[in-house]
């Protein structure tokens, strides 16, 4: 045997003891998570980038006192950028611009060739952009800081819809709860990395530029890994087992397209089941953007946490929120393997519980007043319910097509994060004074848009492949199967 060989073969058992889907689902897990912690580290270091005025010792109606700690070791006045809290929407908001645009692109691309590049490439271009944020607010401010969100969003566009196509490529039916929670519940790891280590290395260093050049370096790194690791299908996989690749043809379908020669636009924009997961994701994504994008805002405005309490206790609603969608994903899988429900209903009613749920506890929190540790607890809970939305509405486009996952998830995903322009500069708006009273209007008007987007998911949503999921090709094959069949009843009878 060669040298070359054996290092191959080597390779090969080493590669083994994982198997290949979960280390492409491991690593997109990863991916999900950089590029939440380079999303989101902004929330956190908004906080201290711009001009604070020493908080009150007196309790003024509709806000919490200050802790007493902080109120000692304010000056009069602490430097920074003067942006006031329509500013500070705007520029929490700008990330989206640039989010929603690449979807379509990067769905449609990963498609076609593949999700590892598009995916890989776009982390990477956000990592670049992260580790320039310093340099580009010093020299630019607000306006510097709202084109370069807007060329992150860009960069970040292509993730879920390039994992969603390889997710089709390699999680069969009976595993996609699971790896579709492992690798989108991501998220709250990057929520949790973000906040909590944006908090305590703002305080460790004293600058908030730090934080950017951790998570941007940290990214560069995951893509070196990714390239070196992942590959779009399992038949382009020099390392994987004859055994599990098998079993992927066996379970995806041998027949499966992976270039779909045409997609067909008019059948998918038609499809009501396809507007119903819009809806779930509309409703989804604007409380989940409302949550991370402003929970900081809240916790140092309102509840007047340090910067080291506010990244700590910011971040334990993303724990509870990633163990529960495993949690949730695991049942979800068990419910729909057993029989005890159809694919469609589990959808459902995990929809149902991350929406009614999460809305439920935001309000209560609301009205907790200046209870911090009844607050924390409610957001907590909001957002652990929240998980539900995994193994219901967000893999529900894989249901509806595997052949045009990456597709589909850009048109939901995308419309979906049109709610990231809006609910941070909405915030900003509706909370000039950030007092308890103001931001309890936020909370009602999120519930509803949870209520009435979930009616719809529920009314017209479907776990059932769709008709125009299959290509000509695979049609033709069917209509061909279908006529020899029947050939060989009339042959019979």
């Amino acid at each position: 045997m060669s040298h070359s060989k054996r290092l191959s073969v080597v390779a090969s058992v080493h590669f083994f003891i994982i198997p290949q889907r979960w280390v492409m689902a491991i690593m997109g897990f990863l991916a999900v998570a950089n590029a939440y912690t380079m999303r989101v580290c902004l929330n956190i270091a908004i906080t201290q980038m711009v001009r604070r005025h020493a908080p009150s010792s007196a309790y003024e109606e509709g806000s919490c006192p200050a802790e007493v700690e902080e109120a000692l070791s304010d000056t009069s006045e602490i430097s920074g950028y003067n942006w006031d809290e329509e500013t500070q929407g705007i520029i929490l908001s700008a990330f989206y611009y640039g989010y929603i645009v690449t979807h379509l692109p990067g769905g449609m691309l990963a498609e076609r060739f593949g999700g590892k590049y598009s995916l890989g490439f776009g982390v990477l271009s956000t990592a670049v952009f992260t580790l320039l944020t310093p340099w580009t607010v010093n020299i630019g401010g607000a306006t510097g800081l709202i084109i370069l969100r807007v060329l992150e969003g860009l960069g970040e566009g292509t993730t879920f819809p390039a994992l969603n196509a390889m997710l089709a490529r390699w999680a069969p039916v009976s595993e996609r709860g699971r790896m579709g929670s492992l690798v989108f519940g991501g998220a709250q790891i990057g929520n949790i990395a973000g906040t909590y280590l944006s908090g305590l290395v703002i305080k460790e260093t004293g600058d908030w530029e730090s934080v950017f050049y951790l998570f941007g370096s940290i990214g560069i790194l995951w893509f070196i890994l990714w390239a070196l690791l992942c590959y779009n299908d399992p038949e382009s996989h020099p390392y994987i087992s004859d055994k599990e690749k098998k079993y992927l043809e066996e379970a995806l379908g041998r027949h499966r397209n992976s270039q779909p020669s045409a997609i067909p636009w008019k059948a998918i924009f038609m499809s009501v089941p396809l507007w119903a997961l819009v809806c779930a994701q509309i409703g989804h994504d604007y409380g989940y953007f409302t949550m991370v994008t402003d929970l900081p805002k809240y916790m140092t405005g309102v509840l007047k946490f340090d910067i080291h309490r506010t990244g700590t206790l910011a971040a334990l609603p993303y724990i509870v929120m990633w163990i529960s969608s495993i949690i949730f994903g695991w049942l979800c899988d068990k419910i729909v393997k057993r029989q005890w429900m159809t694919v469609t209903n589990a959808r459902k009613t995990f929809t149902t519980i991350a929406s009614v749920g999460p809305g439920i506890c935001m309000i209560l929190a609301s009205y907790s007043g200046c209870n911090t540790e009844t607050v924390v607890i409610l957001f907590t809970a909001s957002m652990g319910l929240m998980g539900a939305f995994y193994p219901g509405m967000k893999v529900n486009a894989l249901d509806l097509s595997s052949n045009y996952a990456g597709t589909i998830m850009a048109i939901v995903n995308g419309i979906g994060a049109i709610t990231g322009i809006i609910a941070p500069f909405l915030v900003g708006l509706l909370t000039p004074d950030s007092t308890l009273v103001q931001w309890r209007l936020v909370f009602w008007i999120t519930l509803a848009v949870f209520i009435v987007t979930n009616l719809v998911f529920v009314a017209w949503a479907s776990g059932d492949e769709q008709w125009w999921n299959s290509t000509p090709q695979e049609a033709r094959k069917q209509t061909e199967a279908s006529g020899s069949v029947n050939t060989e009843v009339k042959t019979q009878a």
